[in-house]
C-alpha cells in the first residue's frame, strides 16, 4: 500500500497537469479516465444511452469527496463549490465558482442564470449536501437544487473498495485520497436513471421527496429524513465525547468501568459505564437514581449537573466507614440541600415550609448551591 500510494502520488500530479493542459472533450475524457485507472479508480456506468439526454441538471447521492470528478470522467458537468474558501484548491478540485457567497436564495437565482444558457455544461448537483458511505440510507434532500430546472435525472453512486472503508465521517478529501492511492482499487459504479419531470403544482419539498424514493429504490437503502445538519450535530456530539476526561476508554487514568454482567445489552453496559463516571464525581448519589437519569439524557454532564442543581431527587447514601473519610460539614451541607430536608451542624435547621420572604428563599436557593459546588469541588 506504501509503494502503491508513493508512485500514485507522482502519477496524479501528471493526470493533473493532464488534465488542465487538454481542453473538455471526449478525447479528454477517455485519455483522464485511462490514467485514472492506474491510479485505482475504475469508472463503470450502466445504461449510458440515458446519459445526457437533453436533461441540464443531474441528482446524486453522495458517497466520496470525489463523485463529481468520476461523474465527469463520464459527460461533461460542471459542480458548483458551496463549501470552502475560493481559490486554487477549490479549482484544483473541479468545482465551479459562481462568485456567490450569500443566501440560498442567490445561489438558487446564479444557477438558474447559468442553466439559461445553452453552451454551458449541464449541473452536478448532490441535495444529501454530506457524504455518506452509501450503505444503509439517504440523507434527505434538499429542495433548493429542485427549483432550478422543472426536470432533474437522477444519478445513482456506488463505490466499493477492498480492506478500507469507502468513505469516513469528519474525514478531510485529503486523507479519503491518500487512502485511494493506497488501496490496490476503488471501483465506481455510476448508473444513469431516466429523467423526471416536475409535475403540475408539484411543491419544491415533494419533488424533492419524490426523487429521493427513486435513488433510494435504485440503490437499495432506506430514504430517510436525517439532514445534513443533523448528521453536523452528531459529529459534534460525537467529538466533544472523545474529549471529556471521563468518556469511555480515556486512558489508564481514567475511571474504572464495571466488569462485563452476562446476558448484558450492548445498550446497558453502555449506561453502567456512564453511572460509574457519575458515581465517582457524586459518591452520595444512589446508583438506581443514576442510572434511571442517564437513560432519559444519555450524557454524564447533564446527569451530573441535574444532580448538583437538584432537577432529579434522591435521599443521600450512607457512605462505608473506613471506605472514605467521614463527611463535611460542607458534604453534609451538600446532601442536604439536595433534598432541602437535612442541614449541616454549623448551618440554621432547614425548614420544610415555604418560606415566605423572596430574600429568605433566595438565600436558601443560594447557600445549597454554594454547598453543592463545595462538596463537587471536594
Amino acid at each position: 500500500g506504501l509503494c502503491l500510494l508513493v508512485l500514485r502520488v507522482f502519477i496524479g500530479v501528471h493526470v493533473f497537469l493532464v488534465s488542465c493542459a487538454l481542453p473538455d472533450s471526449v478525447v479528454r475524457r477517455f485519455i483522464v479516465r485511462v490514467m485514472c485507472s492506474v491510479l485505482g479508480l475504475l469508472v463503470r456506468q450502466s445504461d449510458p444511452r440515458l446519459r445526457g439526454a437533453g436533461s441540464r441538471v443531474f441528482i446524486a447521492n453522495h458517497v466520496t469527496p470525489f463523485d463529481h470528478n468520476v461523474v465527469s470522467l463520464l459527460t461533461s458537468c460542471n459542480t458548483p463549490a458551496l463549501s470552502g474558501a475560493p481559490g486554487f484548491i477549490c479549482w484544483s478540485r473541479g468545482f465551479m465558482e459562481l462568485g456567490v457567497s450569500g443566501s440560498r436564495a442567490e445561489l438558487v437565482d446564479s444557477l438558474k442564470e447559468y442553466s439559461a444558457h445553452q453552451g454551458n455544461p449541464p449541473l452536478l448537483l448532490f441535495p444529501e449536501e454530506a457524504a455518506t458511505n452509501g450503505r444503509a440510507g439517504l440523507l434527505r434532500f434538499s429542495s433548493w437544487p429542485f427549483s432550478i430546472l422543472d426536470e432533474v435525472q437522477p444519478v445513482a453512486l456506488q463505490v466499493r473498495r477492498p480492506l478500507v472503508a469507502v468513505s469516513v465521517a469528519d474525514s478531510s478529501w485529503i486523507t479519503e485520497l491518500l487512502w485511494t492511492f493506497f488501496v490496490p482499487f476503488t471501483v465506481y459504479q455510476v448508473r444513469w436513471m431516466p429523467s423526471v419531470p416536475r409535475r403540475a403544482d408539484e411543491r419544491v419539498e415533494d419533488f424533492a421527496l419524490r426523487v429521493q424514493e427513486l435513488l433510494a429504490m435504485e440503490l437499495g437503502v432506506v430514504s430517510t429524513r436525517i439532514t445534513a445538519a443533523d448528521r453536523t450535530e452528531h459529529m459534534k456530539r460525537l467529538r466533544h465525547t472523545a474529549r471529556l476526561p471521563f468518556a469511555p476508554g480515556g486512558g489508564s487514568g481514567g475511571p474504572r468501568v464495571p466488569p462485563s454482567l452476562p446476558g448484558a445489552a450492548p445498550e446497558d453496559m453502555g449506561v453502567m459505564a456512564m453511572a460509574q463516571q457519575v458515581k465517582e464525581v457524586l459518591p452520595h448519589v444512589p446508583l438506581e437514581v443514576i442510572r434511571t437519569d442517564l437513560v432519559q439524557t444519555n450524557c454524564v454532564d447533564t446527569t451530573i449537573a441535574n444532580l448538583l442543581e437538584g432537577r432529579v431527587p434522591f435521599f443521600p447514601e450512607s457512605e462505608e466507614a473506613g471506605d472514605l473519610p467521614a463527611p463535611s460539614t460542607s458534604q453534609a451541607a451538600a446532601a442536604s440541600g439536595i433534598q432541602g430536608s437535612v442541614a449541616a451542624p454549623s448551618s440554621k435547621p432547614a425548614t420544610k415550609q415555604f418560606a415566605k420572604s423572596p430574600v429568605e428563599r433566595h438565600m436558601s436557593l443560594q447557600e445549597r448551591k454554594r454547598a453543592l459546588y463545595d462538596y463537587a469541588r471536594r
